[in-house]
């Protein structure tokens, strides 16, 4: 399974208002609530928070890739969020973060949650695609700049 094929542009959000990592990881919980009826945004929020603080997701360089599991996921499934200011978000570096790749994958897919993680760092490990994003001015370039690093990806694996 690659991130191509769980992050569906209706998952793209831009200039996402902050505050801070909890009102971040409630609005997502919040939307995709909303994008797949059978998630609730209590559990999916409970969940996120749970594994930030088994250690923060916040990787550096002003990204962090929430993730959890969730029992009423049937599938994997991703979202990304730009936000309109950094928030801190206790990453590694120390840095505040504005790039959200969050992650939820079904109790018993081990294998691919970690392949997908492994994605989503090498994606967003690449200082070009970093930078795209910051300089998108939609949710349909943040979607093409996602779509075509992942791409490359594939192409190197």
């Amino acid at each position: 399974m690659t991130l191509d094929q769980i992050l569906p542009s209706d998952r793209i959000l831009f200039d996402v208002e902050g505050g801070s990592k909890k009102r971040v990881l409630e609005f997502f919980s919040g939307f995709i609530s909303q994008n797949i009826p059978s998630l609730d945004s209590q559990e999916v929020f409970s969940r996120l928070i749970s594994r930030e603080r088994l250690g923060s997701t916040g990787v550096g360089n002003g990204v962090a890739i929430p993730h959890a599991r969730n029992s009423h996921c049937r599938q994997p499934l991703a979202g990304f969020m730009r936000l309109q200011q950094a928030v801190d978000f206790d990453a590694i570096d120390g840095e505040p973060v504005d790039l959200l790749f969050v992650l939820l994958v079904p109790e018993a897919a081990e294998d691919t949650h970690l392949s997908l993680l492994a994605q989503i760092a090498e994606v967003m490990n690449a200082a070009e695609t970093r930078q795209a994003l910051r300089n998108a001015q939609d949710a349909q370039e943040l979607h093409d700049i996602l779509m075509q690093a992942i791409s490359q990806l594939s192409t190197r694996v």
